[in-house]
């Protein structure tokens, strides 16, 4: 038997990580080949094995896996039983086909022990789903155990699997946690040569779809999903490598604080009004003070503004002191936030705006540091409130402390209107070059200025 697979197959065949990811941007009938692959050489070279393929539904098991499976695994080392929906090979190991629709199907599988257990399309299974099957990968065989799956981004699943496995880390490198270690591996319509050589016309079908799904599609974007509040978010423009901020620019701290979650984000500013976050805290159950003290130990710099929602200026009936009070004791003086929601909203879209520099190079005016991980995590995840689909939804509640922090910021740093760049040559007086927009923002106007109080023009 003869056996094609990418690059991107083969690490994914070869990953030792206890939980591997594989992303994938086709969805040909071809993306389920390095899955199948992968569970044919692992049921060969380890006799008796057992291994599980999960779909949603049996009829998506059918119409791709089961099917793929029957075209390519040789009947002279393995046999199908299509009522048991289950490959046995010669040397006593199995393949089970399975299903999770709903919740509740898990416990079928409460007695079940697999040494792989496999997930196609890991973002249509919830987080519940997943997380249980992991307690049925186990054996008292000493054959590697794991949870292998492969997924495209989108789907009900999407923010768990990308807080899980998207958002750890570097992709293409192993990362360790207690409970064991992950690896994300990557991989791009462009990595699969075999479809692009049989199908060359599929990337033009992907250019052709809407531009959420194409990005999600054709270049793996992670950060895009239907019901993203943020859509223009995109962590190759806005996301940034650190960089020694200049003593010179002004700094600016704000803040959303709560005894669940205190989220600081500290910011510079250059003299062209683009913003940099290089900084921030996210840590709950912080009392007051003891968030004060935090904040304190991870500034030294001179703070310009420090802003905050209004509700920290409520006095508690028993001491009469405010929550802007106790950080005022630690020398942390507060300025009063406008927190009109959709209005604050509006700001953070026009920062985030992509648009085109003079060299004609993407851009925006509000760049962050990677290491701010938790603004880069939670950012593009929240959504459309149902109700008011010009409000970010408060649910789930931990994604929205550091967009409310960055709100608080955009609120009342406002950018400038945009002016007219072609402004006709001639001769202004500065009331003229302020009338027309264009005082104390630093944007180049090739006109000669006059400083006499007369209009003339050439």
């Amino acid at each position: 038997m003869d056996i094609d697979i990418t690059e991107k197959q083969n690490q994914f065949i070869n990953s030792t990580a206890f939980e591997t990811l594989f992303g994938r941007c086709s969805t040909e009938d071809g993306k389920s080949y390095g899955q199948l692959i992968d569970a044919f050489l692992y049921a060969l070279k380890y006799s008796k094995s057992k291994q599980i393929i999960f779909r949603r539904t049996y009829p998506d098991l059918e119409k791709s896996l089961i099917r793929v499976s029957i075209e390519i695994y040789p009947m002279q080392v393995a046999s199908y039983n299509s009522s048991k929906h289950m490959w046995t090979f010669k040397n006593g190991s199995i393949i089970d086909f399975g299903y999770i629709d709903n919740e509740k199907d898990v416990y079928k599988y409460q007695s079940a022990e697999y040494d792989v257990i496999r997930f196609d399309e890991l973002t249509h299974f919830t987080e519940y789903m997943y997380i249980y099957m992991i307690s049925r990968c186990r054996g008292a065989n000493n054959y590697p155990k794991g949870l292998k799956s492969s997924t495209n981004p989108g789907g009900i699943g999407h923010s768990w699997v990308k807080a899980r496995f998207i958002d750890i880390g570097q992709p293409n490198i192993v990362h360790q946690f207690a409970e064991g270690s992950r690896i994300f591996i990557p991989s791009l319509v462009q990595d699969n040569m075999f479809l692009l050589e049989n199908d060359p016309d599929y990337v033009t079908r992907l250019d052709n779809l809407p531009e959420k799904e194409r990005k999600a599609l054709k270049y793996g974007d992670w950060d895009i999903f239907d019901g993203q509040f943020f859509s223009e978010f995109r962590r190759d423009i806005h996301v940034i490598e650190p960089f020694e901020i200049p003593s010179t620019w002004k700094r600016f701290r704000t803040r959303d604080y709560g005894l669940d979650m205190c989220a600081t984000l500290w910011i510079a500013m250059d003299w062209n009004m683009n913003a940099y976050a290089y900084k921030e805290l996210y840590k709950p159950d912080l009392i007051v003070s003891d968030a004060a003290k935090q904040i304190n130990d991870m500034t030294n710099e001179k703070i310009d503004c420090d802003y905050a929602p209004p509700d920290l200026w409520n006095r508690n009936k028993d001491t009469g002191k405010s929550t802007s009070d106790i950080f005022a004791e630690s020398g942390q003086y507060l300025t009063k936030a406008d927190n009109n929601r959709v209005q604050g909203w509006l700001a953070v879209h026009e920062w985030l705006k992509v648009f085109e520099d003079e060299q004609g190079q993407l851009t925006s005016k509000l760049k962050i540091f990677n290491n701010c991980t938790n603004l880069i995590r939670t950012l593009p995840a929240v959504i459309h409130d149902e109700k008011n689909p010009n409000d970010v939804s408060t649910e789930p509640h931990e994604l929205t402390h550091m967009p409310d922090a960055l709100r608080y910021f955009c609120t009342m740093r406002q950018l400038p209107p945009k002016i007219n760049k072609k402004l006709p040559e001639g001769y202004y007086t500065d009331t003229e070059l302020e009338d027309l927009g264009y005082k104390d923002v630093n944007t180049p106007v090739k006109v000669n200025v006059v400083k006499s109080v007369s209009r003339r023009r050439r």
